[in-house]
């Protein structure tokens, strides 16, 4: 498939304008191949993921997350990322994390997502460490039912006063920090910035569609759970 074909795909489903002004999304290294026949589809481009490419000699790496610094070594395949523009789009990274659990989008508010059920906060806990084993969380307020939930894949902990302006009684995210847990006054599950992510993948492969063959990076959240798989 030709590359460029690759990228209209993609910015049609995720138009580049609604990226944040910071980021970095959109073609990362551009080498002089134009035919695509195999793309790694990876959340985090690593000098791992640079291996596990061209072990399975990959022509394109399709990534969620940018890059900012690009090593020499990395530039002899071509890199895509759709970042914020597929975090913000319909479809995209939060909206595929409601639709795994089963769940569907009753308001949107660029990055922040609402589903309105009804439902216990130990059952929803207990939903979402089925795709979450590390999942985490703060009651603060010891609320025990839930009627509105906000979302926010990845690290979205500043979106928590958003949330609860919403009439949220609880918020799903990754990356929780001490301080916003202690001061909220909904409840705010921690499911990880990896896991909230990954699903990602098989939307942007779904995108390219037919006409390329597909592989998926063997990834893992860097953190280690002590106890749950101990270091070695």
């Amino acid at each position: 498939m030709n590359k460029q074909e690759i990228y209209r795909r993609i910015e049609n489903f995720a138009p580049p304008a609604l990226a944040e002004s910071w980021d970095c999304s959109g073609i990362l290294v551009e080498t002089p191949t134009q035919d695509i026949k195999k793309i790694l589809f990876a959340l985090t481009v690593t000098e791992d993921i640079i291996r596990q490419a061209k072990a399975r000699n990959c022509d394109m790496i399709i990534s969620h997350h940018p890059l900012f610094y690009i090593p020499l070594e990395w530039r002899e395949i071509d890199i895509y990322c759709a970042h914020t523009n597929m975090d913000k789009t319909q479809g995209g990274t939060t909206d595929e994390l409601i639709k795994i659990l089963g769940l569907t989008v009753s308001e949107c508010e660029e990055f922040v997502r609402f589903s309105e059920f009804e439902t216990t906060v130990k059952e929803f806990a207990a939903r979402l460490a089925a795709i979450s084993p590390n999942l985490r969380y703060v009651n603060n307020k010891g609320i025990s039912k839930l009627h509105k939930i906000a979302f926010c894949a990845g690290s979205g902990t500043e979106f928590i006063k958003e949330a609860k302006e919403n009439g949220a009684d609880a918020f799903v995210s990754g990356d929780l920090k001490f301080h916003t847990a202690l001061d909220s006054d909904i409840v705010v599950f921690d499911i990880g910035h990896f896991e909230s992510e990954r699903a990602i993948l098989k939307v942007f492969a779904n995108i390219v569609g037919d006409g390329v063959e597909k592989s998926f990076a063997e990834e893992k959240s860097p953190f280690i759970y002590y106890g749950k798989n101990k270091p070695c």
